[in-house]
């Protein structure tokens, strides 16, 4: 599966952004999905994951409710909506794509490259 994230930029706080996740190689559908962000000086930490299904969601405590996961099966791209963006969101947002049920907290066996997403207060 190679996966290619895009979407980020630099907004204000409390304004939105939406990140894609276009997959190629294998169905959106037969994957479970997941978004991490790699904050200054910090690990890898998981934001949203999304089950094979569709219907099985996991949320960061930080960003449930401001935050939303997604995919579109026909478009074979993951989505995440980021609603009220804080400048503690800062960072850069990485989807994985894992061939387990899901939703998959860690070990994801896919990555895509990182996009930078900047909240200014």
């Amino acid at each position: 599966v190679q996966l290619q994230a895009s979407g980020g930029g630099s907004v204000q706080a409390g304004d939105s952004l939406r990140l894609s996740c276009a997959a190629s190689g294998r169905p959106v559908s037969n994957v479970a999905m997941g978004w991490f962000r790699q904050q200054p000086g910090k690990e890898r930490q998981l934001v949203a994951a999304l089950s094979q299904s569709g219907y099985n969601t996991y949320y960061e405590s930080n960003t449930k409710g401001r935050f939303a996961i997604s995919k579109d099966n026909a478009k074979n791209t993951a989505y995440l909506q980021m609603n009220r963006l804080e400048p503690e969101d800062t960072a850069v947002y990485y989807c994985a794509a894992d061939l387990s049920t899901g939703p998959v907290l860690k070990g994801y066996a896919y990555w895509g490259r990182g996009t930078q997403v900047t909240v200014s207060s």
